[in-house]
């Protein structure tokens, strides 16, 4: 199911996927699409595809921990020249954050990868945080400006 509302000031995008690993790839479409309407640059679209893949994923793996009954809402609106997302699942959300991942270590293959999705949503986007939803759902919003730089003490 995909919405778009439009008006002067602002416009909105809101997709329900299924939760299923593969899926994030239409959230993905979505957003470059989304993005490209407002003339944001080819390298912030590419930024924003990553963290909607992301937070997509992580949302189907370990938010709805692969329940495939389960759904995630991806939600996008731009205003002055910012686009905002969230993504919602249908978990309980994040306990704690995973550490820092070490490149080094997981180029070496001396490390799993845990976190680096995360990890990399906090680097490309100017904005995250976290909230835990009153039913049962968590959520993940992040804000990407056309022209900003990315805050990494996010």
């Amino acid at each position: 199911m995909m919405t778009m509302v439009e008006n002067q000031d602002e416009s909105s995008v809101q997709i329900t996927l299924s939760n299923r690993i593969g899926y994030e790839k239409v959230a993905m479409a979505c957003s470059a699409s989304f993005a490209e309407m407002f003339g944001f640059p080819k390298d912030k679209v590419e930024d924003l595809k990553t963290i909607v893949a992301e937070a997509s994923t992580n949302a189907m793996a370990h938010g709805n921990q692969g329940r495939l009954e389960a759904k995630v809402v991806v939600s996008m609106s731009c205003k002055n020249d910012t686009i905002y997302v969230s993504v919602a699942d249908e978990g309980t959300g994040i306990e704690t954050q995973p550490p820092i991942p070490d490149i080094e270590r997981i180029i070496e293959n001396n490390e799993t990868v845990c976190g680096f999705g995360l990890f990399l949503i906090k680097q490309l986007a100017d904005k995250v945080a976290f909230t835990q939803q009153p039913d049962n759902g968590h959520v993940i919003h992040m804000a990407l400006n056309m022209k900003a730089q990315a805050d990494h003490a996010a």
